[in-house]
């Protein structure tokens, strides 16, 4: 399995990239939503891209929406992020996203929406 991780703060990455790797995912990051298209239109398949909603160039709202135009209707896609407002969350899945996790966030709370998507043993 491989997952994008898209998020401007390399802690953030880092982080996920961890719990990630601690379950065998593949990892890829990207610092922004075009980098993070730019690595969904190479080579690379992934089955999971966990985006960040605040980030420079193209934020996570517009990569998602992009991602859905562009027909990636395969991949995953948790928004990873610290806009806990209901308008927030609505918006992220009307446009496509298919689950939300808060920052900050711990181990249990990834490994329960990753469950929820059916990527990992709950």
């Amino acid at each position: 399995m491989r997952a994008l991780i898209v998020d401007d703060s390399r802690f953030v990455r880092s982080y996920l990239r961890g719990l990630l790797e601690g379950k065998g995912i593949e990892c890829e990051e990207a610092s922004d939503g075009q980098a993070g298209l730019d690595l969904l239109h190479g080579d690379q398949s992934f089955d999971l891209a966990l985006v960040d909603w605040n980030m420079p160039v193209l934020n996570g709202l517009e990569m998602l929406k992009e991602m859905r135009c562009e027909g990636f209707n395969g991949v995953k896609v948790m928004m990873v992020t610290t806009e806990a407002e209901n308008d927030f969350i609505v918006r992220a899945l009307n446009a496509g996203a298919d689950e939300y996790l808060m920052k900050p966030f711990d181990k249990d709370a990834l490994n329960e929406k990753l469950a929820m998507l059916g990527l990992v043993e709950a």
